[in-house]
């Protein structure tokens, strides 16, 4: 059978107010070339290159021999190689890359002929929501929704000279862990507020007014209750607005949080303020991106 070709990006989701709602693509990759073999295999290298290149416990491997074998078929062992960019456990997207990856994987050898939207509904199904797979699939700024099992998802190309730095500890944290934080109900103003910024931040975005970044991804729904579990947002939301950061928010669940830029000089001055703010935090790490327009790449073999 013919081999094939994957990468998929980072993604960074909620961006403050819109929680399980929007995600901005990242320019990091996650890259795959996979063909068939008498045994599975992988060749990792890049960014965590040791947990992506585990047999046992894999992510990757385990979602798609799950979806074969729930779609009847048998799972074909693959030889794979894997280049990696997005960090693990920080809040750009790692799973949602992963479980699109697997599930083109399950279509391609598995021959189960789904389109590229059942693929993206699978992964958002095994996600438990649709932002971070949207964006990661679809490329650019997503806003979605699930509608009685069926992804709903509108997607536009942010302004290209904006860029992106996701400031992270050095340990990461489970999604899990950071959910179990969230209350099970808010007050009327809070959701009000957290409206009125989703709004805003989807205009912000189609619009380019980067000026309206700091105000439109405040957010009261999530931040607030997991800024215990994630120190560094702390620290660097009074950034917002001031020395080159447009916008800041924790990335998706955290502890990662992404600063927002809308130009080179001011990405330089972000991440200098970025640095200082977090002086005494340990050791922390700030990854500098571009947004990625395009959607994820699925390319088969010759």
């Amino acid at each position: 059978m013919k081999g094939v070709r994957l990468r998929l990006p980072a993604t960074s989701a909620n961006l403050g107010p819109g929680f399980d709602t929007l995600a901005l693509a990242l320019a990091l990759h996650l890259e795959i070339e996979a063909a068939d073999a008498a045994e599975f295999a992988i060749e990792a290298s890049g960014r965590n290159a040791e947990a992506c290149g585990a047999l046992e416990k894999n992510l990757l491997l385990t979602t798609y021999r799950e979806l074969l074998e729930r779609e009847g078929r048998a799972a074909t062992a693959l030889r794979i190689r894997m280049r990696n960019e997005i960090p693990l456990g920080m809040g750009c997207g790692s799973s949602a890359a992963v479980r699109l990856a697997a599930a083109a994987l399950a279509n391609h050898f598995g021959g189960l002929g789904w389109d590229g939207g059942r693929i993206l509904a699978e992964a958002c199904r095994l996600e438990g929501h649709p932002d971070n797979a949207s964006a990661c699939w679809l490329g650019g700024f997503v806003a979605s929704a699930i509608d009685r099992g069926r992804v709903q998802a509108v997607r536009f190309t942010p302004p290209s000279e904006w860029r992106a730095l996701i400031v992270m500890p050095e340990r990461p944290l489970a999604t899990t862990a950071s959910r179990a934080v969230l209350p099970e109900n808010y007050a009327r103003r809070d959701v009000v507020e957290n409206l009125q910024r989703v709004a805003l931040l989807t205009a912000v975005m189609a619009t380019g007014r980067g000026d309206l970044l700091a105000n439109a991804m405040r957010d009261r729904l999530h931040q607030p209750y997991r800024a215990e579990a994630c120190p560094l947002l702390g620290r660097l939301l009074p950034l917002a607005g001031h020395e080159g950061v447009a916008g800041v928010a924790l990335s998706g669940a955290g502890p990662g949080v992404l600063l927002l830029a809308v130009s080179g000089e001011a990405t330089a001055r972000a991440r200098r303020a970025a640095a200082a703010a977090a002086v005494g935090m340990g050791a922390v790490e700030v990854v500098e991106c571009a947004l990625e327009a395009g959607a994820a790449q699925v390319e088969v073999l010759s």
